[in-house]
């Protein structure tokens, strides 16, 4: 095999950030009724509203849990996390682990500045994370295990805080409880919800932090119009929502929805049946008597998806990292076999230029952690997850606009490492039939 051959021809091909993907096949004919959850679902936000998440958190932390005065000289950082990333909370590190439950070498973060590999490993006895440490895989409450995965948005300024109040002791010398850190880190993220102070800064506010929603307005109006029913369940308070709601859609808002349910306290909505529902009035007032079902044009309370995945994966960049890192790949699984001084040289040279080729891939997504979606070359966590719980993903709900509703969403198959041979470009030395150790021929004289 020549050496050519074992180089992937450059795509030509770009991914269309408007395609909605399959985990599995799902025709939308077979759907009759469309669930939505309101935040970064129907409303979607400007990165205005980490710093003010961020912010408001802070301050609680230093006013009503008496953290030091000098953690106001920090501010949001919008590129330093992603999401999908887990938080040993006893060790108080940051990573990125893949979904093998293997660390990513490079993504373990301290406060702000990175582990060395040798200590992340000599802490872990390896990379590997015991299943018994992880956060349960079905996204049932992490309490009592070691790590917490930060899964949603709206997590970012929590790891950014962490980050910050880490940083901050570390360089003081401050000795402190890494658990007590994680759990008022929590607390003054629920308050800045709970307390309602971040619904009265975006309603005061809806341009500054609401990205108009004509599209998701578009969406909604095509479901309704097809005889779709739809249903809405957030967490958020109903005067939080209609205000939002009104700004993106208009006024009859409501009209397009069977069912809305504010305060829902999700996850623990889908599982906790003791809990019964409250009507509310338009004004927010509690309605006391029994619920027996939910009609439409009524809200209803429980009591107590800058720069894209799909815009890096198109640049030229990323391309020619991506084919050039498959292509070493390969020479180096070739050459591996010859034991001579000079091509093992060269295979030790190979192997720097693939290490430091991954390093450049990841820096391109996040010069911290990388992609949400990958590590390295297995899927992440957050990838495992997704797979696991969504049928279809797409960028934004807008993405349904370029589909009618007669549409079938087929997933790609992927090969499994032993059907290489039906995938060129994902073929392994042994798969090609070429050996791993080298053959001596011998002649008879």
């Amino acid at each position: 095999t020549s050496k050519k051959a074992l180089i992937p021809v450059i795509s030509k091909n770009s991914v269309n950030p408007n395609t909605v993907f399959a985990n599995n096949e799902m025709s939308l004919h077979d759907i009759e009724i469309y669930g939505f959850d309101y935040d970064y679902t129907l409303a979607f936000y400007s990165r205005h509203l980490h710093t003010l998440i961020f912010n408001i958190a802070r301050d609680i932390l230093i006013q009503e849990h008496r953290y030091p005065e000098g953690l106001r000289e920090y501010e949001y950082i919008p590129n330093f996390v992603v999401r999908g990333l887990h938080y040993d909370v006893q060790k108080a590190l940051l990573m990125k682990i893949d979904a093998f439950h293997y660390i990513q070498l490079g993504t373990v973060y301290r406060g702000l500045h990175p582990v060395p590999d040798k200590e992340v490993i000599a802490m872990y006895d390896g990379c590997h994370v015991p299943l018994e440490n992880m956060s349960d895989f079905y996204g049932k409450s992490s309490h009592g295990h070691t790590m917490k995965q930060f899964m949603d948005i709206f997590s970012l300024p929590e790891m950014n805080l962490l980050c910050c109040v880490n940083d901050y002791f570390m360089k003081h010398n401050i000795d402190y409880e890494p658990v007590h850190l994680y759990k008022d880190v929590k607390a003054a993220i629920g308050d800045v919800h709970v307390k309602g102070i971040m619904y009265r800064a975006v309603e005061a506010d809806m341009e500054n932090y609401i990205s108009y929603g004509e599209q998701t307005h578009a969406v909604l109006n095509k479901l309704y119009e097809d005889g779709k029913k739809m249903f809405l369940i957030t967490n958020s308070p109903f005067d939080f929502v209609d205000r939002g709601m009104i700004y993106i859609v208009g006024k009859d808002w409501r009209d397009l929805f069977d069912i809305v349910i504010v305060q829902a306290d999700k996850p623990g909505f889908f599982n906790d049946r003791r809990k019964p529902f409250r009507r509310v009035t338009d004004k927010g007032v509690l309605h006391w008597d029994r619920i027996h079902k939910l009609e439409k044009g009524k809200i209803y309370k429980q009591v107590g998806a800058g720069r894209g995945v799909w815009g890096v994966l198109n640049t030229e960049k990323y391309v020619h990292l991506m084919t050039w890192l498959q292509g070493l790949t390969g020479l180096i699984e070739h050459m591996q076999v010859h034991r001579d001084p000079a091509s093992q040289a060269v295979v030790q040279e190979w192997i720097k230029e693939r290490e430091a080729m991954r390093s450049q891939t990841k820096d391109i997504f996040n010069s911290q952690f990388g992609s949400l979606f990958r590590t390295y070359h297995n899927p992440t966590y957050f990838s495992r997850r997704l797979s696991r719980f969504a049928d279809i993903y797409m960028a934004s709900l807008s993405c349904l606009l370029n589909y009618d509703f007669q549409h079938t969403f087929f997933p790609r198959r992927t090969p499994l490492q032993h059907e290489s041979p039906f995938w060129p470009e994902q073929t392994s030395a042994g798969a090609l039939k070429m050996p791993f150790i080298p053959h001596r021929t011998t002649t008879e004289e």
